[in-house]
């Protein structure tokens, strides 16, 4: 498990841009934000890792999904919502991204333990 800590303003595939180079798992499963053939689906597929996003509804050819797997999702929304039960991390006390990038990982093992 990793984190990448980006600015507020910028796009989801920024941060997946540092993340998937590195990613150990064999399938992703991600949300609609990342619908992106060249920055996200092209490298995973070139990696040989089973890519669950579904398409946008602007898209001109519909990509197939594994719906049931998607479904799945759910459990990585579960991981976020517990992370931001803690206080620290919610309203990010720490003014400096290392000390707050390691609350993070602090709190994500602490939730993983139980």
């Amino acid at each position: 498990m990793s984190f990448h800590l980006t600015p507020g303003q910028t796009s989801d595939l920024d941060g997946a841009d540092h993340l998937l180079p590195s990613l150990a798992a064999e399938t992703v499963i991600a949300d609609k934000a990342y619908d992106a053939d060249e920055r996200v689906i092209e490298p995973l597929h070139a990696q040989g890792k089973t890519v669950v996003i579904p398409p946008r509804r602007n898209r001109l050819i519909l990509r197939h999904y594994d719906k049931h797997l998607y479904k799945a999702r759910h459990l990585i929304e579960n991981f976020f919502a517990k992370l931001k039960q803690y206080r620290a991390i919610a309203t990010r006390y720490d003014k400096r991204a290392v000390n707050f990038l390691g609350a993070i990982y602090l709190a994500a093992s602490v939730i993983w333990l139980n």
